[in-house]
């Protein structure tokens, strides 16, 4: 559905993005990750075309985006980080615009998700709360019922109901063939809803895989009761032990992959007790973001 190589984008000597080869398949929801400043608002508009790349392409439906830009953009829809809306528009003129501008002639699948997100049409675009905003937004981005959608930080101001609803509104979006790209800050929701993820760290993408295989291979941490004293030196060195930390009689080791030798090590001593953490979403994220684990690309 998207495909990107070696993507690049640079503002003077500042590359905002390189070598970026970013895969979306047809029917996943894929999130973005990165911390402020990594790049994931500029792919975003380099995908939507509204900026243009210095190195590398972009293909979306097997098109090349940079000659075929407005029958892609015809076919998907797009909530952006900022939206800015017509204040003296009620909610129902501003989706009739919409629907206007893209020629679509049925606003019955745009109503019909208002009225699931509760919203009130009938209030000018002036008058609505954040979070109300933001559901006019998210409505606009599916009223036409596009085959992708590209959404940046679309839970942003959202009240908790209202976020369970439109996390269920893209699993049936997904499930009926449509593709979700989007980025957020909400660990919890990328875990909950994504199928895949890349992680954006400096302009690179440092991992790309789905989200059951990163909770599989990340970080997880064990910590050893002994009946006495243990130096946290000797687990330091061990293989996948990426840290270890010693207090009194316990010792706590953040260990990638097997766990053998790390086992076999605290065997050999007087051990009383063993405990096993797995780790959450937001680890694995703040992980990379360290550096604590070696980037990779799926």
């Amino acid at each position: 559905m998207i495909r990107t190589e070696k993507l690049g984008k640079s503002y003077g000597r500042v590359d905002a993005l390189r070598d970026l080869d970013l895969r979306v398949e047809p029917g996943e929801i894929y999130g973005l990750l990165g911390p402020n400043g990594a790049g994931k608002t500029t792919t975003l508009r380099l995908l939507l075309d509204l900026i243009r790349p210095t190195a590398g392409t972009i293909s979306i439906f097997g098109l090349d985006l940079a000659t075929h830009s407005v029958a892609i953009r015809g076919r998907l829809g797009y909530l952006p980080g900022d939206l800015v809306l017509y204040p003296n528009l009620t909610g129902r003129q501003f989706l009739d615009l919409c629907t206007g501008l893209r020629g679509h002639r049925d606003p019955g699948p745009a109503l019909r998700l208002a009225e699931r997100f509760d919203l009130d049409l009938a209030r000018k675009c002036g008058q609505l709360s954040k979070g109300n905003r933001q559901k006019l937004g998210v409505v606009q981005a599916f009223l036409h019922e596009p085959e992708l959608v590209i959404l940046d930080e679309p839970a942003s101001g959202l009240d908790p109901v209202v976020q369970r609803e439109f996390h269920n509104h893209l699993r049936e979006y997904a499930h009926g063939g449509g593709t979700v790209l989007f980025s957020s800050h909400v660990l919890s929701e990328v875990e909950h809803v994504a199928d895949r993820v890349g992680i954006l760290l400096d302009g690179e993408l440092a991992v790309q895989d789905r989200v059951d295989r990163l909770k599989a291979n990340a970080l997880r941490e064990l910590e050893f009761t002994f009946a006495e004293p243990v130096s946290a030196q000797r687990f330091a060195t061990l293989p996948g032990v990426r840290e270890a930390t010693a207090d009194g009689t316990t010792v706590r080791c953040r260990v990638a992959g097997t766990v053998g030798e790390l086992l076999r090590e605290a065997a050999a001593l007087p051990v009383l007790n063993v405990t096993s953490h797995e780790p959450d979403f937001e680890d694995i994220f703040l992980d990379y973001v360290e550096g604590k684990v070696h980037s990779h690309v799926a």
